[in-house]
């Protein structure tokens, strides 16, 4: 439960001294930044695979546990490049609190600590990634590569993506996404331990919100860096722009669309 010192929701906190408020900024871009370094490494040294057509062909393997740690590395990564810019509204204000919280005199918790319960959270949705792409290589559903061998399988994926975007669930939690101010307010909790648990409620309604857009990169190649790319925007736009909400419903007509048209086209 929060603990009953919560703040109360008529208070608003003071604005962030600027220097705070670059240095909070630039840590997390900076950290986004070497994600998608990482990722684009290891694109050039997986497109080297492209060289052997065998290994673009959907067919059973069985996994290594290395094989299974380096793929949930790389969702990991993947996940903290693709979502730590949109995730600095909520930790800025999470960091405002606590610097007004610092200057009454009261115990003051670290943002990394915030910041790193947001990050577990995606790291568990990573874990389960990994676990989907295992069982479609197993089952000779995906290449070696990260894409989907079967065009209606795709299509279908897309479908279910375009229609979550229109479902009461993905409105609650992109709502609480949008409010930053609001989710804190309402579920503050003290210390460090408090802290790491509002950044994974955080990073749950986040992964209410955006999941099923990750889940498009298996149809769409979980590797293709142009479409993380593309996705990463897309969520910036719901969770920062005036118009997210509409983005998102505009965004399920044409997942909905173009899977129709995939299974058509099949």
């Amino acid at each position: 439960m929060p603990s009953t010192a919560h703040l109360s929701s008529q208070t608003r906190p003071a604005p962030l001294p600027g220097a705070d408020r670059i240095a909070i900024s630039a840590s997390l871009i900076i950290i986004a930044a070497i994600g998608w370094l990482y990722l684009i490494v290891l694109d050039r040294s997986m497109s080297t695979m492209q060289m052997n057509s065998a290994a673009m062909q959907p067919m059973a393997r069985s996994w290594t546990t290395v094989d299974f740690a380096l793929t949930f590395v790389m969702w990991w990564v993947m996940m903290i490049g693709m979502m730590l810019p949109s995730a600095l509204p909520m930790v800025t204000m999470f960091a405002r609190i606590n610097r007004n919280k610092r200057e009454s005199g009261k115990p003051y918790v670290p943002t990394m600590v915030f910041a790193t319960g947001y990050l577990l959270a995606w790291g568990l949705f990573s874990l389960a990634a990994t676990g989907t792409q295992w069982a479609l290589e197993s089952l000779a559903l995906m290449s070696q590569m990260g894409a989907m061998s079967s065009p209606v399988l795709g299509g279908i994926v897309f479908v279910a993506a375009g229609i979550y975007q229109f479902t009461p669930l993905k409105q609650v939690c992109l709502q609480h996404c949008r409010s930053p101010l609001g989710f804190i307010l309402n579920s503050w909790r003290d210390g460090n331990s408090g802290a790491l648990k509002m950044g994974t409620s955080h990073g749950v309604y986040c992964l209410g919100c955006c999941w099923v857009l990750m889940s498009l990169l298996f149809a769409l190649g979980v590797m293709n860096l142009l479409w993380v790319a593309i996705i990463a925007i897309l969520v910036l736009a719901e969770k920062l722009l005036p118009a997210g909400a509409a983005i998102a419903r505009l965004s399920g007509a044409l997942m909905c669309a173009w899977g129709v048209f995939l299974i058509a086209s099949a």
